[in-house]
């Protein structure tokens, strides 16, 4: 018993060593970020990327979520260096094809911004730092706060699917998985219960939570007793277990799936989180207090959220003479 507490600890030490390390060099990364970096080497940069999104978010408002989601899986996979862009060659599966972002979509928009970018101020503009305006051009445009995004970042020019492994959140995890996860990233359980926020907008799809309705343990009949009863019978008729529709999605927040706002927390508080690893920051004591006072406190949700999406855009980036600038945001330079 004394061996394995001795483990135990060890192990633990090990996990807040890593944080610390992971906290300290995202500062130093936030740090070497700027706010107008572009303001004299490509004065339109901004502006470029934002008339594109525009365009793509008003004629689908769905993209919004798109592109919030394709900066997250970005900067958790060898941080903010635009490799989830990289399309696969014959000798390499990259990570836009690994399975946790097959429904990844939004990349046709940081394609346009891009061609455009190029013809104004060619080799200029990173990918990275697209993918980061871009986002928060995204959120803006439904609901979400306008902030500042500190840029310089420069593109990796490495992607592999297996990279993903352990690095992206599954829709099963619990609070504890989660902030392991976030934490080996230098974010802390705030910025983690803040960032789930973003699911507040989109949609999922069936395979990422139907082990809730069908699955989900004999002494629960199959169906996850913390699920809202009314909205767990709503569900199973929109992902049947004979199997739903190929690529049938289902709304986050079925009430205002388009607005960013803080519906998906009120959502928690009512048991009607869609993804088992939502529902589990209302089951943990020590997230429960952010969670309920986000349903109160719409304008600190938002302060948060736009803060944790700065402290991400941070993670892992490559500048100076790191990395490079990449012409096709899809092809390794």
């Amino acid at each position: 018993m004394g061996s394995q507490t001795r483990g135990g600890a060890r192990m633990q030490a090990v996990l807040v060593s890593v944080a610390v390390m992971a906290m300290s060099a995202a500062t130093t990364a936030r740090a070497q970020l700027q706010v107008g970096y572009y303001d004299t080497l490509c004065p339109a940069a901004e502006i470029i990327v934002q008339e594109e999104v525009s365009k793509a978010v008003s004629g689908s408002p769905g993209t919004a979520a798109g592109l919030l989601r394709l900066h997250f899986h970005d900067c958790f996979v060898r941080g903010c260096d635009a490799s989830v862009l990289l399309a696969s060659t014959a000798g390499n599966q990259a990570e836009r094809d690994a399975q946790p972002n097959k429904s990844l979509r939004g990349f046709e928009v940081i394609d346009s911004a891009k061609t455009r970018l190029e013809q104004a101020c060619y080799g200029v503009v990173s990918c990275a730092d697209i993918l980061a305006f871009a986002a928060r051009d995204a959120l803006a445009l439904v609901g979400g706060s306008q902030y500042q995004v500190p840029a310089g970042r420069r593109d990796g020019n490495v992607s592999l699917a297996g990279d993903t492994n352990g690095n992206l959140p599954p829709p099963t995890a619990n609070v504890n998985q989660l902030n392991q996860i976030f934490g080996s990233k230098g974010l802390d359980q705030r910025d983690m219960v803040a960032l789930s926020g973003a699911h507040t907008v989109g949609s999922a799809q069936c395979s990422s939570f139907d082990s809730r309705l069908y699955s989900y343990g004999p002494s629960a009949g199959g169906q996850d007793p913390s699920m809202d009863p009314a909205y767990l019978a709503t569900l199973t008729t929109q992902c049947p277990q004979a199997g739903a529709p190929a690529g049938m999605l289902v709304a986050m927040d079925p009430v205002t799936p388009n607005s960013f706002d803080t519906n998906y927390y009120a959502n928690i508080v009512a048991n009607r989180g869609l993804l088992a690893s939502d529902q589990a920051l209302l089951a943990d004591n020590t997230t429960l207090q952010q969670v309920t006072g986000y349903t109160t406190s719409p304008d600190t949700f938002q302060a948060d959220f736009a803060a944790a999406m700065v402290k991400m855009g941070a993670i892992g980036v490559l500048t100076g003479t790191s990395g490079s600038i990449r012409t096709d945001c899809k092809v390794a330079n």
